[in-house]
């Protein structure tokens, strides 16, 4: 059964704040192969004017994808989860994540769509800062596989 076209534009409360910690960051850009030091040694992130250490482009993902739970679990929406695969990602950044950073992540319906009877849903997740400062847009895309039949 098709998604509910109505919930495109529909947004959910601002998520509690996530404090971001060297810590994650360093164990992030390790499981990720990333060994650029702006991720694990404050001086380097220092020397490129950053006030502590920043995280890859994609550690953002497991913030806004949390967040994006709050649609995945609507149960309005009607979306079969156990079906579902990751069928995109992209971020639009206003600044870096750095070590420190108290972020909340509002989830936004951006599109619905009916692909060969599968379902494709794209959540815009804005992150902001404590004061309330733009840092990344993150966009996921879901796409609910149609039931087989028989």
């Amino acid at each position: 059964m098709a998604l509910d076209q109505s919930f495109v534009g529909r947004s959910y409360p601002p998520t509690a704040p996530y404090e971001v910690g060297r810590e994650k960051i360093r164990e992030f850009a390790e499981a990720v192969g990333d060994a650029n030091p702006v991720y694990t040694d404050p001086e380097a992130a220092k020397e490129l004017g950053h006030p502590d250490v920043i995280a890859p482009p994609t550690f953002v993902f497991a913030i806004t994808f949390k967040a994006a739970g709050q649609v995945i679990e609507d149960p309005q929406l009607g979306l079969d989860y156990s079906r579902v695969v990751h069928g995109d990602q992209k971020f639009a950044y206003t600044r870096p994540v750095r070590a420190g950073d108290r972020l909340s992540v509002t989830s936004t319906i951006e599109s619905i769509k009916s692909l060969a009877g599968n379902d494709v849903l794209e959540i815009r997740g804005e992150v902001h800062d404590e004061a309330g400062e733009h840092v990344v847009t993150a966009w996921t895309k879901l796409v609910a596989r149609a039931a087989e039949e028989g």
